[in-house]
């Protein structure tokens, strides 16, 4: 059954709904049928298909946080959310066994996502440091003590998108069938304003003192909150890496993105976000292309800090990764060679660092529970958000 097919089906689906078939449904959607998106071969380009000097440096940082965890006898449960088929945990893994057998030693890997076909190609990608893998589901562990890392998973979460209009707050809904003018059509779908689905979204914006203009088209991610609380309810004690393009509230709700960021990427082209009378193109091939929309940091945050989290950084990529190659705490012992060889190895490391690039689009987040305010390695060079 083909996604309009499911749309006539079911009836008007919010923005977010047509997300969660596009993306996540077990037959049709995008992440579902496939055990990797991303690299030269796929659709875009993260941090992880660099090589594996991204998970080298993330190492840095979470084996500094098991030494701040560290009690005898007790695991450090290291868990990735949205792992994909288990790059940058192997890539973390590697590194840590290579260069620090203490902490690897100590490690538990629980591997979350919900793609069935990408769990099932984790064994072979973690290859010689399977032995590390406790489990691999669909779902947050119960309860786990260490550190939770997403990397690029919120801004895959499922957004409604709403309009200002004079009237009020209208939300944006996908139906099949063509347009007789009152919306826009994208192949067999078409867009329609109605009714907000839930008073969320309105308390949503009032809760951050936000005021669209009339004609500004924007999205809320009630999921990512929704997320960020479960995390920290799980947590027992440690620390929320979360790694991701995004914005604080004030700036993502502003006339720069007054056209909403919905976007979409298919074999490294990106298109949108979607500007006034244009075919939104996240209509288009629904389950063969991504979508994605900024994440809501301040939002996040703010869920994350009414549960018992303490933020302990908010800064670009760049600044982070400096942090990890040049600054941190003397007690952590990382050897002078390794440090020069992962800043030696200059071209991947430059596409990490770049301004303009992955460097300062992508901002890490990192949020500790009941481990008081250490001063983390890459938070030492500069705590800076552009």
């Amino acid at each position: 059954m083909s996604i309009v097919d499911l749309v006539r089906e079911r009836g008007p689906l919010t923005v977010a709904a047509f997300m969660e078939l596009a993306l996540y449904d077990p037959g049709i959607g995008y992440y579902a049928r496939a055990a990797r998106r991303s690299g030269r071969a796929g659709d875009f380009f993260t941090s992880v298909d660099v090589g594996p000097i991204f998970g080298e440096l993330v190492e840095i940082q979470l084996a500094e946080m098991a030494q701040i965890l560290d009690r005898p006898g007790v695991a450090f449960d290291l868990v990735e959310a949205g792992a994909g088929n288990g790059q940058l945990a192997a890539d973390i893994l590697r590194a840590a066994r290579r260069d620090d057998p203490s902490f690897y030693s100590r490690l538990n890997l629980h591997l979350v996502e919900a793609s069935p076909l990408a769990r099932a190609a984790q064994p072979s990608t973690l290859g010689e440091v399977g032995d590390r893998l406790a489990t691999s589901a669909g779902e947050l562990p119960m309860s786990f003590e260490g550190a939770l890392l997403a990397n690029e998973l919120l801004d895959a979460l499922p957004v409604h998108q709403v309009v200002m209009r004079r009237d009020g707050l209208r939300e944006v809904y996908v139906h099949a069938g063509r347009t007789d003018g009152a919306g826009t059509s994208g192949g067999s779908l078409v867009t329609r304003e109605g009714p907000l689905s839930t008073p969320a979204l309105a308390d949503y914006l009032a809760h951050l003192k936000i005021r669209l203009e009339p004609g500004w088209r924007v999205e809320i991610n009630l999921r990512a909150t929704e997320w960020i609380r479960d995390a920290a309810r799980r947590l027992r004690r440690g620390f929320i890496v979360i790694i991701d393009y995004g914005h604080e509230a004030r700036e993502l709700y502003s006339a720069t993105h007054s056209g909403g960021t919905l976007t979409t990427f298919a074999r490294h082209t990106m298109a949108g976000p979607e500007t006034p009378g244009d075919v939104p193109p996240w209509l288009d091939r629904a389950g063969d292309q991504d979508i994605t929309a900024h994440v809501d940091f301040t939002s996040v945050r703010a869920a994350a800090e009414a549960e018992g989290m303490r933020t302990l950084g908010f800064l670009d990529q760049t600044y982070f990764l400096m942090g990890l190659l040049t600054g941190g705490r003397e007690s952590l012992a990382i050897s002078d060679t390794r440090v020069a060889n992962l800043a030696n190895d200059a071209r991947p490391l430059k596409t990490l660092l770049i301004p303009g690039g992955l460097g300062s689009t992508h901002k890490v987040l990192i949020l500790g529970k009941d481990v008081g305010s250490p001063e983390l390695r890459g938070c030492s060079y500069r705590m800076r958000v552009t």
